[in-house]
């Protein structure tokens, strides 16, 4: 998460509050299942030295990877001081050596030498960086890769649901994010980072673009419904204050709006996709 250091977190959700934490927690550990693990899509595991997750949260990929690659030195950035103090707590329990935290502001040059990274990680930024802030970053994602390193960014394309409630939640986050200067989108009907990244990556200088994308099913009946049933719970409570403040909706239309999907969730029909899109991209050797 991240803050311009003169201006409001740029983060659309509160990084210190404990229901983020919660929310983050659960996406963390369902996203790394769900994308057959954490470093799904990088073929030379022998090659990661030293690796670096942008935004990092509660840490839970972190300490995943640190525990797949005990040889590896991993590092987890993030806004919140209480996400990192939270990871720290969660290294010392698991007494994991080869992993460490710091509150670092991704809008502004990184505390690290160049070409320190053989793999730089982040996902679901489009909540976090306004449009203008996505090509210093991968910059300093270059600068900060080693030659022959990857840059491993995942991002959400689009949600499909027979729920109209959570089918509207989805379509005022990105209605909200389009008037506040996040994504990509030219009418605000999708978010659009992931069709632009592509091309930025290829300006930012990196090369041998490649893309994975992940279907999350959630939908009634499969194993994941439970998780997806506490994510959405969490998320509306996160997401719809911030449409009553913009005034995209009434404080009783958010109300009946969160009833509404989880009472849609608990349905026989219920059916929800959620489509991810992840981007590697390598810095020439």
């Amino acid at each position: 998460m991240t803050a311009e250091s003169s201006n409001p977190n740029t983060y659309i959700f509160d990084p210190d509050s404990s229901t983020e934490m919660a929310r983050l927690i659960n996406l963390d550990r369902f996203m790394t299942q769900s994308m057959g693990g954490a470093l799904s899509g990088v073929n030379d595991l022998s090659s990661l030295n030293d690796v670096l997750d942008v935004a990092c949260g509660p840490g839970g990929w972190v300490l995943d990877v640190a525990y797949a690659l005990p040889n590896a030195q991993v590092v987890g950035i993030d806004i919140g001081k209480p996400m990192i103090d939270y990871a720290y707590a969660r290294l010392q329990s698991q007494n994991i050596k080869n992993a460490s935290f710091g509150v670092m502001d991704i809008t502004q040059p990184l505390d690290f030498s160049d070409a320190t990274f053989d793999l730089v990680n982040a996902r679901f930024l489009f909540t976090v960086l306004h449009s203008e802030a996505w090509p210093p970053l991968l910059a300093e994602y270059f600068r900060l890769t080693k030659p022959g390193g990857i840059i491993r960014q995942t991002e959400l394309v689009a949600v499909s649901t027979t729920s109209s409630a959570l089918q509207k939640q989805y379509a005022l986050l990105s209605r909200f994010l389009h008037l506040n200067g996040y994504g990509f989108s030219p009418d605000g009907t999708t978010i659009g980072v992931d069709a632009v990244l592509p091309h930025l990556l290829n300006h930012a200088g990196f090369e041998k673009i490649r893309h994975m994308v992940n279907v999350q099913d959630f939908s009634q009946g499969v194993p994941a419904w439970a998780e997806g049933y506490r994510y959405h719970e969490i998320l509306g409570l996160s997401m719809l204050p911030l449409f009553v403040k913009q005034e995209l909706i009434t404080q009783e239309e958010a109300d009946r709006l969160h009833q509404q999907t989880l009472t849609d969730m608990l349905g026989d029909e219920y059916g929800f996709m959620a489509y991810i899109h992840t981007i590697l991209a390598t810095k020439p050797a």
